[in-house]
């Protein structure tokens, strides 16, 4: 059974994969690590990948993950990466978030406003059903603020434009959050929202089945 290495999206764990079907492979779920001072994406994707040190391994990259997953594609052209509800480049990135690189609110970000605006973010990252509100709630409210304020700053100062050739790119058509116009997926999934690994697992599972697999 091939081991497969799944990297979450920002400000969540593997717990972001539990309604996905992985008994094809071996999963093996990378944990974030401290950031350096003002800590690049790139380097923060090799300081990741010692945690892999496979050469020819397979990488699954959810959102914030799949950047991370796209620097480590670029540097290692043997492994087989696959992006999930992300951008691969900064021009994939909305006109908005980059908005953020010249007016940074993001660095507000606290405790008091995350659990505030819950309601807010579950709706623009497509939650659905109780069971999904509900974990995706705890993995906010479990994020680390210091964390988040640095990753978001690192998406928008990203200035990649190289889209490796070892890398497959699943998207939702109904993503609020990275919308499908910007990206330029290998996979759609009709529907499917930024979450569609909790809304639309099935789907999801079968795709990374065969693409794994072929």
């Amino acid at each position: 059974m091939k081991k497969v290495y799944f990297i979450a999206g920002l400000g969540a764990d593997k717990r972001a994969f539990t309604f996905l079907d992985l008994s094809f492979c071996n999963p093996q779920f990378i944990e974030w690590v401290t950031p350096s001072n003002k800590e690049t994406l790139a380097s923060y994707a090799e300081k990741l990948f010692t945690y892999i040190k496979d050469e020819e391994a397979i990488i699954v990259g959810l959102s914030f993950g799949g950047m991370l997953a796209t620097e480590m594609a670029k540097n290692h052209p043997r492994t087989k990466v696959i992006v999930i509800s992300s951008s691969k480049t900064h021009l994939e990135i909305p006109n908005y978030l980059r908005f953020w690189r010249h007016f940074p609110i993001y660095k507000l970000h606290s405790n008091k406003i995350k659990n505030r605006a819950g309601g807010f973010v579950l709706s623009i990252l497509g939650a659905k059903g109780v069971e999904q509100k509900k974990l995706q709630l705890q993995i906010m409210k479990d994020s680390d603020p210091i964390f988040t304020r640095w990753a978001m700053d690192a998406i928008v100062n990203w200035r990649n434009i190289v889209v490796p050739e070892n890398i497959t790119h699943i998207h939702g058509t109904a993503d609020k959050l990275l919308p499908y116009r910007y990206v330029k997926a290998d996979y759609a999934i009709k529907g499917g929202e930024h979450v569609m690994v909790m809304d639309r697992p099935q789907e999801v599972s079968e795709l990374l089945k065969q693409i794994i697999s072929t």
